[in-house]
C-alpha cells in the first residue's frame, strides 16, 4: 500500500512537471519573456532595473505604431536588447531641429511637429533620417542618455522584439503608451 502511494505520487509529480514544461517553455520562448531596463535612457517612463514582461506576439500581426514602446535589437549588435520609443514609421522622414522632431510624410508633405511632452531631458542637435520600407526610427525620452537611431540608424522590422505589457514596480499595463497618449491629446 505505502509503495502503491509513493509510485503514484511520482507518477503524478512527473506529469505535472511534464505539463509545466510542454505550457511555460513555449509560452516563454513565443509569447511573452521578462525584461529588465539597463540605464536610464527611456527615464521617466522606465527607471533603471524596472522589470517588465514583454510581449511578443502583438508584432507578428500588427506593425508597431507612433509613440509606442519597443523592445529591439540594434541593427549592428544583436546581442543585446534595448527599449525605444517609436518616432518614426516607414517611408517617412524625421528632421531633427535644436531637439525638436518634425516627421514629414505623405500624409504631411511639409511636416509636422511632435509634441513630446513626457520628453524631460532632451538634446540640442540637428540631422535628417530618411527611413526605408520596414524601417523604424526610435529614440529614448531620455534624449540627452540615449543611444538610439540617432546613432545606429533606423531598426529594421525584423529585429523587433515585442512591447512591454506589464511594468512590476510601479504596477502598469502597456507602460508607455499613456505618455504618449496625454501628449498626442495635447495636439488636438
Amino acid at each position: 500500500m505505502e509503495a502503491e502511494k509513493k509510485e503514484s505520487f511520482w507518477k503524478e509529480l512527473f506529469k505535472l512537471i511534464l505539463l509545466s514544461l510542454i505550457i511555460v517553455v513555449p509560452f516563454r520562448l513565443y509569447v511573452a519573456q521578462p525584461f529588465i531596463v539597463d540605464g536610464l535612457s527611456m527615464y521617466p517612463t522606465f527607471k533603471d532595473h524596472a522589470y517588465l514582461i514583454i510581449d511578443e506576439l502583438t508584432y507578428q500581426f500588427k506593425t508597431p505604431e507612433r509613440g509606442s514602446v519597443l523592445v529591439f535589437t540594434p541593427p549592428k549588435d544583436s546581442g543585446k536588447y534595448y527599449i525605444k520609443r517609436v518616432i518614426g514609421l516607414p517611408n517617412e522622414t524625421i528632421s531633427l531641429t535644436n531637439g525638436e522632431v518634425t516627421i514629414i510624410n505623405t500624409t504631411y508633405p511639409e511636416g509636422f511637429k511632435l509634441n513630446e511632452s513626457y520628453v524631460k531631458m532632451s538634446k540640442a542637435e540637428t540631422a535628417n533620417f530618411v527611413l526605408g520600407e520596414n524601417e523604424y526610427f526610435v529614440m529614448g525620452d531620455n534624449r540627452a542618455q540615449s543611444a538610439d537611431s540617432r546613432i545606429w540608424g533606423p531598426v529594421p522590422k525584423e529585429n523587433v522584439i515585442g512591447r512591454p505589457i506589464i511594468r512590476f514596480l510601479p504596477p502598469a499595463l502597456f507602460p508607455g503608451e499613456r505618455e504618449y497618449q496625454v501628449a498626442a491629446n495635447q495636439l488636438r
